[in-house]
């Protein structure tokens, strides 16, 4: 540096400079305050920065600014620091009254034209802004740096300087085709991320709100997030990687529930899980992937249960699935959503059910969480039950009466009614329930099969039919001793009839309902003053 050299300034102990305190004092309001102070001769002083914004770097700029008469080329790659040091160091104004030139005045000025720089020009500015916050007054500064970054977004003509990567980055944001063209919308949409991997967590979160307050694409968005996460993650602490998950999913909780993948987010919960990460972020992470459990597969449902617990699964995780989703859809979640988690849980369950270490509680509360419109069929949940009950042969009755309280009869297929009835693992009175079930079924099979609405309607009364009797009356066989052709299945019911009049007895069930099945057998109808009957019916 020229000139008389009175002033030794050691910048945050990384390097000593010898300048010319009246130089300096002549652009900086600091200086001159802080000399302004002092009394008696000149002489030699010494002056100690810790936090001067940029170190020996931001230093050197202002002094070639002072001893250059108040001229420097300001380009993007310092602009941002020159921003800095001019707030810290008081070079807004005319401080001395001579007219000189100030630095800040020409930094804003250039800042005015950051909307024509070029997308490297402002990954650089954006990279010194990372190494100087916290600085005091630089929030302007980086909301004109972000806006005309996400501005850039959306321009189809930019070009990224991670080329290569960004293709890659594009190829497993696809939907899974074998083939991969550059030209693709996905390509177009995600060039950036890769550029933007030098973000800390702090800068990333300023980032990520700005993107949101612009408006960009939350598919995007997520895209680039998750990204992030799996990118920033490898070679990093444990410490590290529970910030780096915490404010991820803290950031995807700002999204739009429907512009999320379940299967990305399935994967930040398996890394938050084994990172042990904040309770209440599990909870925002939970929330997410139950917003969307209609699009998960049971793959993602069967996470291991904690090493405390004995059950193989973690049921306690997709209860809290399923209790989000029915919470965040209300009463305004479509049946089509809500018959793809019924079938989601009714695999589940079909897994979860060989478990002889699951508690009943826990059985039953999956298999009753979901109400029963959800399901067209109780079939397969009719079929978990079994299975479980099967390997839990020590359930109490009062705990087999409360898992049956997730059938519907009504929703069962005739078969699977025609098994329950006849199933020794579920309590009596459950069968009852089911046998009376199958018998309404059957009266409507019944006349469904006669194309008939009453029973009179099998009264052969009409007079041609007796008249033709009459005239082929050595081919007529009386009714008593050949009765009408019953549907197969009509048959075998009868015989499952029989088989339950012990159930409904066992159970005590009124002696109605005993006299009514008792009652069906023997049931006969007489032909009007005829020697003839009609088939045994049943009610």
């Amino acid at each position: 540096m020229g000139g008389c050299c009175d002033l030794q300034v050691d910048v945050n102990g990384e390097e000593v400079f010898m300048v010319d305190k009246k130089t300096l004092a002549s652009y900086s309001g600091r200086f001159r305050k802080l000399f302004g102070k002092l009394t008696g001769a000149s002489r030699c002083l010494k002056v100690i920065f810790h936090d001067f914004p940029g170190g020996a770097e931001g230093f050197e700029l202002m002094a070639r600014f002072c001893y250059n008469n108040g001229r420097i080329e300001i380009t993007p790659s310092n602009i941002v620091l020159l921003f800095c040091v001019a707030h810290f160091m008081e070079m807004g104004g005319d401080g001395d009254g001579s007219g000189r030139p100030n630095i800040l005045s020409q930094t804003e000025k250039s800042l005015e034209g950051i909307s024509f720089w070029t997308w490297s020009n402002l990954v650089v500015a954006l990279k010194q802004c990372q190494d100087l916050l916290p600085a005091l007054n630089l929030s302007s500064v980086l909301h004109k740096l972000l806006d005309s970054i996400i501005a850039k977004l959306f321009s189809p003509y930019v070009t990224s300087t991670y080329a290569s990567s960004s293709e890659d980055l594009s190829f497993r944001f696809s939907s899974g085709r074998s083939s991969y063209s550059p030209k693709t919308d996905c390509s177009r949409k995600t060039w950036w991320v890769e550029d933007l991997m030098f973000l800390n967590t702090d800068l990333l979160e300023k980032v990520v709100r700005r993107m949101i307050f612009q408006e960009l694409d939350h598919t995007t968005i997520f895209k680039f997030v998750f990204h992030y996460h799996q990118s920033k993650s490898i070679g990093a602490t444990r410490g590290e990687k529970r910030k780096i998950t915490e404010v991820v999913i803290g950031l995807l909780f700002l999204l739009d529930r429907s512009f999320l993948s379940v299967k990305g987010l399935f994967k930040i919960y398996q890394a938050a899980m084994c990172l042990r990460v904040s309770k209440k972020s599990v909870n925002k992470l939970v929330n997410l992937i139950g917003s969307q459990l209609d699009q998960a597969t049971i793959d993602f449902l069967l996470v291991p249960s904690p090493r405390t617990k004995k059950y193989v699964y973690d049921v306690s995780f997709v209860l809290k699935l399923v209790k989000s989703f029915l919470l965040e859809g209300g009463d305004r979640v479509s049946q089509s959503r809500l018959k793809s988690v019924a079938k989601l849980m009714d695999s589940y369950l079909a897994e979860v059910a060989p478990d002889s270490h699951l508690n009943p509680s826990k059985f039953e509360a999956l298999a009753t969480m979901l109400p029963h419109s959800a399901r067209e069929s109780h079939d397969r949940l009719y079929q978990a039950i079994d299975a479980y009950f099967k390997r839990r042969a020590d359930l109490f009755r009062e705990e087999k009466m409360s898992i049956c309280c997730a059938l519907n009869y009504e929703r069962l297929s005739t078969e699977t009614l025609k098994h329950l009835a006849q199933n020794s693992k579920f309590p009596p009175r459950k069968a009852v329930e089911a046998f009376a079930t199958e018998q309404l079924k059957l009266r409507s099979l019944f006349h469904e099969a006669y194309n008939l609405k009453t029973l009179d309607s099998l009264f052969i009364d009409t007079d041609k039919e007796i008249r033709d009797e009459k005239e082929e009356s050595e081919q007529v066989i009386p009714l008593s001793t050949k009765k009408l052709d019953l549907p197969t299945e009509t048959r075998k019911r009868r015989a499952d009839l029989q088989s339950m009049q012990w159930k409904a007895s066992e159970f005590g069930v009124c002696g109605t309902m005993e006299m009514k099945m008792t009652g069906a057998l023997n049931l006969r109808l007489s032909f009007r003053g005829s020697n003839r009957y009609l088939p045994t019916l049943f009610p």
